[in-house]
């Protein structure tokens, strides 16, 4: 059996690509990198995996974590964004211990926007002549229930400076699901690029308008300038980095042009992709504060 490693293995992202290899039938060996050998062994035992140690600030783990690898579910951590410091010596490492193909998650836009750590990462990709395939990703409807949530519960508001600007929507279980379907025949996705969305493009009012009716409860849009948004974010002791991070996601698109709908994940996992009315139905109450987040790790 081929090794996959799943790097952020316990993550919004890297759990659902191990729960959708768990329903699908493969003939691989699925390994899970994880920084908490213990304590995320309880959490994954529902899974046929094997856990090994991996953590993207310390180099020291990379070379045990790829033995025998053949491929690689690559993300970025948010916190992480010196791209040369940390993803280029797994990458050469990559190459010397012969991986075979590399699936990274990218975001939507990526070969426009030179100034996020994605560009750069794909670029080194390019370079290390790994077969790859790029996930690019709409907006995460759980951006809602994670980042966005306080906000959601506690003020019964979206707060964030993306004024009318129309976003691409994608549950994080569709990319999971492309994901595990990559992993299981590779073959047919070498040196490709996939934009994954929805067939929805909504702006924030229709998001809040489609929540409040979903949760029973008014949820108002607000759209503040960047000073205005930034001093309430640092108020909340949000760091610094988070919120620039927050404001290239959500502010930058008003000046850009509206991103695609495209088809992929009904072409790659046969089934139409979840719309944000069922993301909201499946997740209501944890939208509503009835329910505990799950900590990403």
């Amino acid at each position: 059996m081929q090794k996959v490693l799943i790097t952020g293995a316990t993550g919004n992202v890297g759990l659902e690509v191990i729960k959708a290899l768990h329903q699908l039938p493969h003939q691989r060996s699925i390994v899970a990198g994880v920084r908490n050998l213990a304590e995320d062994r309880e959490r994954l035992a529902a899974y046929n995996v094997q856990l090994v140690k991996f953590d993207f600030t310390d180099l020291s783990t990379y070379r045990a974590a790829l033995a025998d690898c053949a491929i690689l579910f690559l993300l970025r951590p948010p916190q992480i964004t010196a791209v040369e410091k940390y993803f280029k010596p797994l990458l050469d490492l990559a190459r010397e211990r012969n991986v075979q193909h590399i699936i990274f998650l990218s975001v939507q836009g990526v070969e426009k926007s030179s100034i996020i750590p994605h560009h750069k990462i794909e670029k080194l990709i390019v370079a290390s002549k790994i077969p790859y395939t790029f996930l690019r990703p709409a907006y995460f409807m759980q951006n809602f229930t994670t980042t966005l949530r306080r906000e959601l519960i506690n003020n019964h508001k979206i707060f964030l400076p993306a004024g009318a600007a129309k976003f691409t929507l994608i549950d994080l279980r569709d990319v999971g699901a492309v994901a595990a379907k990559i992993i299981a025949a590779p073959e047919k996705h070498l040196d490709t690029a996939y934009e994954l969305t929805n067939p929805e493009k909504l702006d924030f009012q229709e998001m809040a308008t489609q929540l409040s009716a979903g949760l029973g409860t008014p949820i108002d849009y607000q759209s503040p300038n960047l000073l205005q948004f930034f001093l309430a974010k640092r108020k909340e002791k949000v760091p610094a980095g988070f919120i620039l991070v927050m404001i290239v996601l959500h502010y930058l698109p008003r000046f850009q042009k509206e991103p695609a709908i495209t088809d992929w994940v009904e072409k790659i996992t046969g089934r139409p992709p979840a719309t944000f009315g069922q993301f909201i139905r499946d997740h209501r109450l944890l939208l509503l504060g009835r329910q505990a987040a799950r900590v990403a790790k």
